[in-house]
């Protein structure tokens, strides 16, 4: 009988990803562009959320947007035209995720224009989007309420690569069994970094917090010293 070879493939393509992402990061800090990674499920409210914290920032900084997907660009017309900043589509040909040279690929596709803030919209997942590192200055996850507070239990990865988490349609909190206290434990118990904002991207509540969270991430990466 032949001996069976056994090739470990998934993990070279996240080591080779890795190092590529380290590449674009390092990249991105030297142009002192803050690229923001935001992972959920679909239907949890990425796109109004995303609106609403754009719309408090735009003054300020020169935003551009990526809004990842299977197929369409519903989501990049609704941004662009309800924020009037730069949006572009990126279409993934049927796959779960984005990884570090799909996002240059996007970036570059923006234009040459600097940006201080590039929003890349991931693929509506819970799974694969936390395995791939974008080259993002950081992961920001979106829970939201009808799905369950189990939910940092269930998907441990994207938690534990999250550096802040919102729980949005809090307004919706008196029609379902969710604990947002046991939530938050449950957060913190796959990651105890994380920040945890209380949100309901549909009427504006907690999105100014949220908004001033990213600014004070886009401080501290600016202040980075670059090697």
């Amino acid at each position: 009988m032949n001996e069976v070879r056994i090739i470990e493939v998934k993990q070279s393509v996240f080591a080779a990803n890795e190092h590529r992402a380290d590449e674009l990061r390092n990249e991105l800090r030297k142009e002192k562009t803050f690229l923001l990674n935001v992972m959920s499920s679909p239907g949890s409210g990425k796109t109004t959320t995303l609106t609403g914290v754009i719309n408090r920032l735009k003054e300020e900084y020169r935003i551009g947007v990526m809004e990842a997907d299977i197929d369409s660009d519903v989501d990049a017309r609704t941004v662009s035209s309800l924020t009037g900043v730069d949006a572009i589509q990126l279409h993934t040909g049927g796959m779960c995720h984005l990884d570090a040279d799909m996002t240059r690929q996007g970036i570059e596709a923006l234009g040459e224009k600097h940006y201080d803030l590039i929003i890349l919209e991931n693929v509506g997942n819970l799974v694969c989007p936390a395995e791939f590192d974008t080259g993002s200055a950081a992961n920001m996850c979106i829970l939201s309420v009808p799905e369950g507070d189990d939910k940092p239990l269930k998907y441990p990865l994207m938690f534990q690569v999250a550096h802040f988490v919102a729980i949005n349609k809090t307004d919706v909190l008196p029609y379902f069994d969710f604990d947002m206290k046991r939530c938050k434990e449950n957060i913190r118990f796959r990651n105890p970094k994380a920040d945890v904002f209380e949100i309901c991207a549909k009427d504006g509540t907690g999105i100014d917090k949220l908004a001033d969270h990213i600014r004070k991430l886009m401080k501290e990466w600016n202040e980075q010293e670059v090697e």
